[in-house]
């Protein structure tokens, strides 16, 4: 394949990836193949830029208008309506399936019901507030971080999912995963890619200090929910990488806000 063609393939490929990931509107994919739902996540990190950037928009936006607390409540929200609330439904049914006794049998057919309980519900809220709280106490530090901090969790979040992905087999059924087949084949140069994407983000505005700390934040999400789901489950499902954006997003953000020196 030529340079320009190789060009073509991995645009084509960022676009299925911002498909699978959001509401975001991209052209028609021509030629569409299912082996692209397989390579397609090596770009996860740049949807996820696109998204945020979006999210930050609003942000900014937002903060001209409104107080923080406002700004962030309404940013955050942009960000679920803008995903379809992906991530925090796969959030909501791994803590409804593993946080409980469940057996792996049992905790598979859980995540599966389209009812929330208990753990799901507290987890969701929680998740919700840490980030809105989060946003809402960057925003006094200058608009540029508090967007720049934002964008960086939608980066880091989603490459700590690629983490698990190629860290673990898929551990459900694969003739109804939700992610079919995206989650049957995630390369070692997959999550290569994820990385280089997450090293754009040293363009961003922010201390390297906290870029770091941001950084490590997400891996400790990554190896932690690898090392949980690998013992709960051996292996992962497309909720538990739901789980993992969400809680990467949570981590990051805490990282940004820290005192740092």
């Amino acid at each position: 394949m030529t340079p320009l063609g190789r060009l073509a393939h991995e645009l084509r490929l960022a676009a299925v990836a911002l498909q699978f990931l959001s509401r975001i509107p991209v052209p028609p994919v021509v030629g569409f193949q299912p082996e692209w739902l397989h390579r397609c996540v090596r770009h996860f990190p740049l949807a996820g830029a696109l998204i945020g950037a979006a999210g930050a928009a609003v942000l900014a936006l937002a903060h001209a208008l409104w107080p923080p607390l406002v700004a962030a409540t309404l940013a955050v929200a942009f960000s679920v309506w803008l995903t379809a609330a992906f991530h925090e439904d796969g959030l909501a049914d791994t803590f409804d399936a593993l946080l409980g006794a469940a057996g792996r049998e049992r905790a598979l057919v859980i995540m599966k019901d389209s009812r929330i309980g208990s753990y799901g519900a507290a987890a969701l809220v929680l998740t919700l507030l840490a980030r809105v709280a989060a946003v809402a106490a960057l925003l006094p530090q200058g608009v540029a971080v508090a967007c720049a901090g934002w964008l960086a969790s939608h980066v880091l979040a989603r490459a700590a999912a690629v983490a698990v992905m190629t860290a673990l087999p898929y551990a459900g059924d694969a003739e109804h995963a939700k992610a079919k087949p995206l989650a049957l084949d995630v390369r070692g140069r997959d999550a290569a890619v994820a990385l280089l994407w997450c090293a754009g983000l040293w363009a961003l505005p922010l201390p390297s200090a906290r870029l770091i700390a941001a950084t490590l934040a997400a891996a400790a999400v990554a190896a932690s929910m690898t090392r949980w789901l690998n013992r709960r489950l051996g292996g992962y499902t497309g909720d538990t990488l739901g789980a993992t954006e969400q809680l990467a997003e949570v981590a990051v953000l805490l990282a940004f806000v820290a005192h740092l020196p």
